[in-house]
């Protein structure tokens, strides 16, 4: 009895080799389609506010700006969220209490990193990854791309 069954290639497999071909039919074709995979059309709200925040790059501080072309810190951590279809409080004492707080271990990009004094938030930026955040930092500055500063943060989702 001949348990051999027979494969059609397409000609996207065709063009690919017959090595390229049964490797790609063997895992699927979400490697040559990656746009379809459903985690790529589930971005999460922090991922797209990272990626509003970093595309205001060089605008200028200005206290209690909230944008679309001047921020503050907290100002531009909401800009970002609402711009991703969250919506969070004015100021980051204020977004420290909305968001879901998680580990320095469990933090990912897009997730607030939040400056605290001994009482206090003072700061907020969104996190970029590499102890790095998105943030405006003060009057004269422009909203840029810095490592991490201080030891003496907290990290919060925004959910």
């Amino acid at each position: 009895m001949n348990t051999r069954k027979r494969v059609t290639v397409s000609p996207l497999f065709s063009r690919l080799g017959a090595a390229s071909a049964l490797t790609a039919a063997a895992i699927g074709t979400t490697l040559l389609t990656p746009w379809a995979t459903p985690e790529a059309k589930a971005a999460s709200p922090g991922s797209k506010a990272l990626r509003v925040a970093a595309s205001k790059e060089g605008a200028p501080y200005k206290w209690g700006a909230t944008g679309p072309h001047r921020f503050d810190c907290s100002g531009l951590t909401l800009y970002s969220f609402k711009q991703a279809g969250k919506r969070l409080p004015r100021t980051a004492a204020a977004q420290y209490n909305r968001a879901r707080q998680v580990s320095p271990s469990a933090r990912t990009r897009g997730d607030l990193v939040f400056f605290r004094s001994s009482r206090s938030i003072y700061h907020v930026g969104i996190y970029a990854g590499r102890g790095r955040i998105w943030h405006a930092p003060k009057t004269g500055a422009v909203v840029r791309l810095e490592r991490i500063w201080s030891n003496n943060i907290s990290y919060g989702r925004v959910h």
